[in-house]
């Protein structure tokens, strides 16, 4: 069968996210790229297509089918993960790597890409089609916002009381799968056009972090970025000591800096370890009186992020909060 007749199949009707991106994702391959789409539950019809997504009862990549609403399905993305695959983390798991090729060209942290995509994307998607909700027992705080990718694929699919012809219904799917595949493309270009420089910024820092303080407990960075996803990534993967103190330039490396406390996670306001408490909410000359350090600017009264004028002022303050006894 030649590229031009290559046919995707999915199942018609009432449509999810997770099949709609599955379907975007093959046509970025070389095998499916300008495949046709078949929508149906007609197993002689799903039996000729060159490839069937979310519908079948059948995983076999070799026949290249995707499904999995069948019995004893159990398939996940790696042993490092626990949630049940849907039609889009099938797709993703076996042509992933060539999608963000085609989108981003060849790069030699294809497989970090591949990682956190699936990890901080396609995963939620997958445990949202299966039912998997992030908070097992807990009684949810608030609803789910309707402005999640999820929700607003599903809001492509005709209202309950509204009546659609089935070529109306297959429209509103294409336009659903070219939602979800441009917030996945977006996605990736910007970890590799974002993500993936700020990463090498920290790994840098940490590989000159005994320059910084002798104890390895501080790093600096050269320019400001995001950093503190990095920074907890990296210690994991490197099997360094916990980092208490990140310092980089507000602008330009000669003008002011700052010093910030790590988090104990990412998204966290907990520190491994503040600011000294006699610092903080000092501003100016009064702080640098108190500290010792000239040409401090402020302590935030929460003791989690300083000012300073200067690098070395930056390094003093650090130098002290370090050794600071508990």
């Amino acid at each position: 069968m030649s590229a031009v007749a290559k046919v995707i199949g999915t199942h018609s009707g009432h449509f999810h996210c997770d099949e709609a991106l599955a379907v975007w994702m093959l046509k970025q391959t070389a095998q499916f790229k300008g495949a046709s789409l078949v929508r149906t539950r007609d197993p002689a019809k799903l039996s000729e297509c060159s490839v069937v997504v979310d519908v079948g009862g059948v995983y076999d990549p070799a026949q290249h089918r995707y499904d999995h609403h069948q019995r004893g399905f159990v398939e996940t993305f790696d042993d490092a993960h626990k949630t049940k695959l849907s039609s889009a983390g099938l797709v993703y798991k076996h042509f992933g790597r060539e999608v963000i090729s085609n989108l981003v060209g060849e790069t030699s942290a294809l497989e970090v890409i591949y990682q956190k995509t699936y990890n901080d994307f396609i995963e939620s998607l997958d445990a949202h089609d299966n039912g998997i909700t992030a908070y097992p027992g807990a009684t949810p705080l608030f609803k789910e916002s309707p402005t999640s990718l999820a929700s607003r694929v599903g809001q492509k699919n005709p209202a309950w009381n509204e009546k659609a012809s089935d070529e109306q219904i297959d429209a509103r799917f294409v336009e659903a799968s070219d939602l979800a595949g441009q917030e996945l493309a977006g996605f990736i270009q910007r970890l590799a056009s974002s993500w993936l420089p700020a990463r090498t910024l920290v790994v840098e820092a940490l590989e000159s972090r005994f320059d910084v303080h002798k104890s390895g407990l501080v790093i600096a960075l050269e320019q400001s970025c995001p950093w503190k996803e990095h920074l907890l990534d990296l210690e994991k993967e490197q099997g360094v000591d916990k980092i208490l103190y990140v310092l980089y330039p507000e602008s330009a490396p000669d003008g002011n800096w700052r010093i910030q406390c790590v988090p104990v996670r990412p998204e966290g306001f907990e520190n491994r370890k503040s600011l000294p408490e006699s610092w903080r909410g000092y501003r100016d000359q009064e702080l640098s009186q108190i500290s010792g350090v000239d040409d401090c600017i402020f302590v935030h009264a929460g003791g989690f992020i300083g000012g300073n004028k200067s690098r070395h002022g930056a390094y003093e303050m650090a130098r002290l909060a370090v050794e600071e006894q508990p």
